[in-house]
């Protein structure tokens, strides 16, 4: 057993392994997610520092719209729109291109840059829904500038190409946690399904948003197999949902309950692990996080989810870009590249 000197030393070069540009080892999470909540303050330091140095100071929020709700068909236990369980999230189908629109204006007026737009279901394959779809991306472009993103379910090779040839930036997909562990919450697909999207979206030369859920009974183990995973694709933007337990979903009743100390840790963990990635942090922190969520940005994370989420209520925009600003960072320029450019010296 380490003592606490030796424990620091090991931090330290867990510190420079992820200032060096690779990011740390699979041990070295696995090890960082074990420690005693005593050391969290030097792994934060460490966190604050990669980001600082690849990522700078400027925060990239991003919204999401429910644009099709419910009525899906697939068993993730952690979501209310299934119809494998009663909940009261609200059903209904693909909104107007009109509509869709509107939200994405409202989103960038409340200080949005990326615009994702949510449909429930396996996957959105019917030619109407996808006009639908095409029609909006191309508006957002072109009378808004913003950039697009869009989470559509498991998505053809075909289907990837008319989004990007419509002017979709990125598509997010999670794998929500690791290989082992993902039978044990969702059973109507094969997690091969999840990786095979995320790789033909890379393939086609789409930007990946990609991440999981965690406080869903995964082991830090399990969490270390997803970081693992998504460095092997080489997804663009790593997103950190933490479980909101929902009336009627199997995971309300055995609710994991993850503190806001064990949240932050896997917040500094991903970018020491990915210390050129965007780190984005999104469903859950009101629920995990409380009263801290300022203490993000200092764990590593370059960007955040405004506005409200899928099927439950988020904080107001205004209070996010404000947190921002008062912690001492800024936003990223609405027409500046997708990522912040990285710093190598």
């Amino acid at each position: 057993m380490m003592n606490e000197k030796e424990t620091l030393d090991r931090i330290g070069e867990c510190r420079q392994s992820s200032l060096a540009g690779d990011g740390i080892s699979p041990e070295q999470a696995l090890w960082l997610l074990s420690l005693p909540e005593d050391f969290s303050p030097v792994i934060s330091e460490g966190a604050d520092a990669v980001r600082d140095k690849f990522r700078g100071r400027l925060i990239d929020p991003c919204t999401v719209m429910n644009a099709k709700s419910g009525a899906c068909s697939e068993d993730c236990h952690f979501c209310a729109q299934s119809t494998h369980f009663r909940t009261i999230a609200p059903t209904y189908d693909l909104l107007a291109a009109n509509k869709i629109v509107e939200a994405a204006r409202a989103a960038q007026q409340n200080g949005t840059r990326r615009f994702c737009i949510g449909t429930s279901g396996r996957s959105l394959e019917n030619p109407t829904e996808l006009r639908i779809v095409e029609d909006a991306l191309g508006r957002m472009h072109s009378e808004l500038g913003l950039w697009s993103c869009a989470t559509l379910g498991s998505v053809s090779g075909e289907t990837v190409s008319i989004l990007k040839s419509a002017g979709l930036d990125r598509l997010h997909h999670n794998l929500e946690t690791s290989r082992n562990h993902f039978p044990k919450i969702v059973s109507t697909h094969a997690y091969d399904e999840r990786v095979s999207t995320v790789r033909m979206a890379k393939d086609a030369g789409i930007s990946v948003c990609s991440g999981g859920i965690f406080g869903v009974g995964e082991s830090n183990e399990d969490r270390v197999s997803l970081f693992s995973l998504l460095r092997e694709l080489d997804v663009d933007s790593i997103p950190i949902n933490f479980l909101v337990p929902i009336a009627g979903t199997p995971l309300f009743e055995n609710d994991p309950a993850l503190g806001a100390d064990e949240a932050l840790r896997i917040i500094a963990v991903s970018r020491l692990f990915f210390p050129k990635k965007e780190v984005r942090i999104c469903g859950g922190r009101i629920h995990a996080l409380k009263d801290r969520h300022p203490e993000i940005f200092y764990n590593g994370a370059d960007g955040v989810m405004i506005g409200n989420y899928l099927t439950r209520s988020g904080r107001s925009p205004d209070l996010d870009i404000q947190m921002i600003r008062e912690e001492g960072f800024d936003l990223v320029p609405p027409h500046a590249l997708p990522s912040p450019t990285v710093n190598i010296d």
